[in-house]
């Protein structure tokens, strides 16, 4: 076989399982073009094995190691200039651009792609297969045992669980089937939106989120500009619910992606319950 067939047939191995197959080299010069797949390389990799992150990495509002993010080369996501970076792999997600994906491929380039975490079981799988394909297993399984220690003194151990529903832009919420939705569960709290059906998430009327008279509302993190999107926020049923009820915003770089970050959303909505509960 070619040079280029045997990358080839890596690559595909990798986009199939994110795992490394035996006998192939530890990559040195990595890509990532996702801001989840930029944050657990920057945790897993080895020093001078991750090149590159996108553009995203370094945004505060929605990066959790923006700072940590500086220190690596910015790609935007073109396979034209990963290309030229030189990579022996790419990093990307689900929902990476496909077209991006598909001509690194055509170039010999070998590229994992990774699911996103739909739940907090998906965080640990997420870190191990990153150890995985960057042949960091020992580095992985050890931040997946700090992960679980820390997760397990964080999750609440309370008698009553008050009701809080998560309300975001245009209205959405997230049912207990997210990684929001877990993260909620986590910190001691029952998902009101689940009791209304959105086990899964959706777009919670507001006539709904007024009758669920959620005990707290998390509502998301607001961004510079205007948004009609984020106008619902200020409706006045919204508004009186923050007012009657204890609310607190979601800082959403710790809650959008898949990584050890998110035992900080949990811990902040516990001390969101404590006031629930004197209140």
């Amino acid at each position: 076989m070619s040079l280029s067939g045997a990358v080839l047939c890596a690559a595909s191995a990798f986009a199939d399982s994110a795992s490394r197959p035996k006998g192939v080299e530890p990559p040195t010069r990595v890509v990532s073009m996702n801001l989840c797949t930029d944050q657990l390389a920057m945790i897993v990799a080895a020093p001078g094995q991750l090149h590159s992150v996108s553009y995203l990495a370094i945004d505060p509002r929605g990066s959790a190691m923006a700072e940590e993010a500086k220190a690596y080369e910015i790609n935007r996501g073109l396979a034209e200039e990963i290309y030229l970076m030189q990579p022996d792999l790419v990093i990307a997600d689900s929902f990476s651009k496909r077209a991006t994906i598909d001509m690194l491929e055509r170039l010999g380039i070998p590229v994992a792609v990774f699911d996103p975490a739909y739940g907090l079981d998906e965080v640990r799988d997420l870190m191990r297969e990153m150890g995985e394909v960057l042949s960091r297993e020992d580095a992985a399984q050890a931040l997946i045992e700090d992960f679980d220690r820390r997760l397990n003194v964080l999750r609440a151990q309370t008698k009553r669980r008050p009701s809080a529903a998560l309300y975001y832009a245009n209205g959405y919420t997230s049912g207990d089937r997210t990684l929001a939705g877990q993260i909620l569960v986590a910190a001691g709290f029952e998902n009101a939106a689940v009791e209304a059906g959105f086990a899964s998430g959706g777009f919670l009327p507001l006539e709904v989120l007024a009758m669920l008279e959620p005990e707290a509302l998390i509502v998301g993190q607001r961004y510079p500009g205007k948004s009609r999107s984020e106008e619902i926020l200020d409706h006045p049923v919204v508004q009186t619910l923050r007012a009657d009820h204890v609310s607190g915003a979601i800082t959403d770089r710790d809650w959008v992606c898949g990584t050890p970050h998110v035992l900080r959303a949990i811990e902040k909505l516990g001390g969101l319950r404590e006031e629930v509960l004197a209140d």
